[in-house]
């Protein structure tokens, strides 16, 4: 009878699942659902990004809320408009933050 002996490989998977799920926990501040508001903040977001034309048609920029910041990506002719969208979405009340992935079309 032999025992194997963990190897490198689980042992690394071990240590770097131990450290998603830790940092997981730490990050939400609100729960697995996010917080209370964060739907409300998102169809804000989404209604004041839809009255700027220049952003592109309506839900032409996707937004995302999470324990009050709100993600925002999509395509966007210029740099100014990924620019103003986050401008836009910072007015919102209730947002913490914006983390803008707007991508500029070339």
């Amino acid at each position: 009878m032999s025992i194997h002996k963990p190897t490198r490989h689980a042992l690394a998977f071990a240590l770097i699942l131990t450290s998603a799920l830790s940092g997981c926990a730490t990050y939400r501040k609100c729960g697995i659902d996010g917080c209370p508001g964060d739907a409300k903040i998102t169809a804000n977001v989404q209604a004041q990004l839809d009255q700027h034309p220049e952003l592109g048609g309506p839900n032409s920029i996707n937004v995302k809320t999470l324990d009050h910041a709100v993600y925002l990506d999509g395509l966007v002719s210029a740099g100014i408009e990924s620019r103003t969208a986050e401008s836009v979405a910072l007015e919102v009340p209730g947002v913490s933050r914006v983390v803008n992935s707007i991508a500029v079309a070339h």
